[in-house]
């Protein structure tokens, strides 16, 4: 399986500058599934040669992204054997800086997806202490990566591995949420997960199904039947034409281990609800940034 790793595509430590964002693919996708013994890695693991699919070379992929960011995939080009040969011939030694690959991209990366996998690329040395950057595509649409600049969250909502950065996620129905930093994403049963070791967040969407009804007695249906909390486990907070509403639950107050928040965002004729769970009662504050975050957009004339 294709993993992407929040991490420097070339090494694979860990990066402290939120402005570039490392992923490594493990894999061209031609390769996934295939048996451990007919995998052939050397020069690094940078160089990947596979019994009866091909040779590859492993390169990044520079995407400029709003908000000052970029984003870098540390991706394969499928080559031929003369080309995986002259690799390397010259990996690691002084000649490096001169190599220049001609090949095609092998990994389908989203939101670009099909337009990309299998795209002519040209990759070169810009930096001997790193791999070869992609620094042309011979694709009309695929090319665009290249040369445009990208909504950064439009992009990276498209990665459900963890990122060092908080990232805006289209829910559907004109809402979005904050996946916050160090989450993973994952989506089920009309549900959007967010998950890390010691918090997670599940949001989904909700509509009335009563015409015309206040966004106030949307909510008051909504909760019927929730647990009678303190007024200081309660918030309750205007949102446009509708209004938001927040509660949270101990591990005192109901026996479980860890602590549960649950939230709503109603605006006329559909409702957005998130239920959070935190080890530490320090992660109210995560749970309340999230609740927030949670926004939907009118449409203007």
């Amino acid at each position: 399986m294709t993993t992407h790793l929040p991490a420097c595509a070339c090494c694979g430590d860990p990066l402290a500058d939120e402005r570039r964002i490392d992923f490594g693919f493990n894999l061209p996708d031609a390769a996934l599934g295939a048996p451990e013994e007919t995998l052939h890695r050397f020069g690094g693991r940078a160089l990947l040669r596979v019994d009866g699919v091909g040779c590859f070379i492993r390169c990044l992929l520079p995407v400029r992204l709003t908000q000052d960011t970029e984003l870098v995939l540390g991706a394969w080009v499928e080559v031929d054997e003369a080309t995986l040969r002259r690799a390397h011939e010259l990996w690691e030694q002084p000649g490096y800086a001169d190599l220049s690959v001609e090949g095609t991209f092998a990994n389908r990366v989203q939101p670009w997806g099909d337009d990309l996998l299998g795209a002519p690329v040209t990759a070169k040395v810009a930096d001997p202490e790193e791999l070869p950057c992609v620094v042309e595509v011979r694709h009309p649409v695929a090319a665009r990566v290249l040369t445009r600049t990208w909504d950064r969250d439009h992009v990276l909502s498209r990665f459900p591995y963890p990122l060092p950065v908080d990232v805006r996620t289209d829910l559907g129905g004109r809402w979005s949420v904050v996946r916050t930093a160090g989450l993973t994403a994952s989506f089920a049963d009309g549900t959007d997960h967010f998950t890390a070791g010691d918090r997670s967040a599940s949001v989904n969407l909700m509509r009335d199904e009563v015409p015309g009804r206040a966004p106030a007695d949307f909510l008051t249906a909504l909760l019927s039947g929730a647990p009678d909390t303190r007024p200081a486990q309660r918030l309750s907070e205007p949102l446009g034409r509708g209004v938001r509403y927040a509660f949270w639950l101990t591990p005192q107050d109901h026996g479980r281990p860890r602590h549960e928040f649950y939230g709503m965002a109603v605006a006329p004729g559909i409702a957005a609800g998130i239920f959070c769970t935190y080890e530490d009662a320090a992660g109210l504050a995560w749970a309340r940034t999230i609740w927030r975050s949670l926004d939907h957009a009118v449409n203007t004339p």
